[in-house]
This record gives C-alpha cells, sequence and structure tokens, in this order.
C-alpha cells in the first residue's frame, strides 16, 4: 500500500512540475486536451446512466472554461471577443447538459471544443518554432499560466 501511495505522491508532485514549469502556450494545450477529455469522459457516464461520474466531469470540464475566460484578454487580438462570447455559450451548455442529463448536448460542446483545441495545439507549435529560433518568450493573445492546478494530466 506504501508503495501505491508513493507512486500516487510522486505523480501527482510530476503533474504540478509539468503544469508549474509549462509555458503560457503549454499550459493552455494542456487545458484544452483536459477539458476534451473531460467532456468524452462525461459523455459516456451521461450514456451509461451515471449521472454522478458525469457531473464530476462536467464540473471540472467548467472549472477549466471558467479559468480559460478569466484569464483572456480580449483586447490582444481581434479574435478575442467573438472566443469569450463563444466560452460564455460553451458554459451554458456545459450547464444544461448536466442538469438535463443530455449525453447529445454533452457531444456537441466537446465538438465544439476540439477544433479549437487543435488550433491552439498548431499556434503553440508554430510558437515554439518562434521561440527556439529568437530565444524570446512569445504570447499569443491566449490566456495566461495561473497558478491553479486543475488536474490537467
Amino acid at each position: 500500500m506504501s508503495n501505491m501511495m508513493s507512486s500516487e505522491a510522486q505523480r501527482a508532485r510530476f503533474l504540478s512540475d509539468a503544469v508549474l514549469s509549462a509555458t503560457p502556450a503549454r499550459l493552455l494545450t494542456m487545458l484544452y486536451d483536459r477539458m476534451v477529455l473531460d467532456l468524452d469522459r462525461a459523455e459516456k457516464a451521461q450514456r451509461a446512466g451515471d449521472a454522478a461520474e458525469a457531473n464530476v466531469q462536467l464540473l471540472h470540464a467548467q472549472d477549466i472554461l471558467a479559468e480559460l475566460m478569466v484569464t483572456l484578454d480580449v483586447e490582444a487580438w481581434s479574435g478575442g471577443p467573438a472566443l469569450q462570447s463563444l466560452y460564455t455559450h460553451l458554459m451554458g451548455e456545459l450547464v444544461q447538459a448536466n442538469i438535463t442529463h443530455d449525453a447529445d448536448r454533452t457531444q456537441q460542446c466537446r465538438a465544439v471544443v476540439e477544433p479549437l483545441r487543435a488550433a491552439w495545439h498548431e499556434a503553440a507549435a508554430e510558437l515554439g518554432g518562434a521561440t527556439r529560433r529568437t530565444g524570446e518568450l512569445a504570447t499569443v493573445g491566449a490566456p495566461q499560466q495561473t497558478g491553479g492546478v486543475l488536474g490537467v494530466g
């Protein structure tokens, strides 16, 4: 049992270190990755009739979305206001999917998030190349790194 706890503690420390040392672009992609995972798990739980597990996953996705909303600098780029509006819409849909136990609605939310996730991964990869070439830390007007750990990993 102590080995298992030790392994869990090591994993938790690794995840914490990964989040705390991540660039803003990497942290953003980690959040999107986790949100997609949460939505996938929630949809599966809803389809299996496990409302409690779906609730846990949807609440975690909402936590991530709330963090993205409060850290988004809508003035930093022309797409900022539209992204904020989309985040607001998604939040409402996630709440309704949870209240009504609607797996189709959860799937529709994931279908909106997945292309955003792919776009941020692409932007982060391009940013990583630019950072290596210039040696400067670059930002893309995306949500900034925060101290909160949202279970990314």
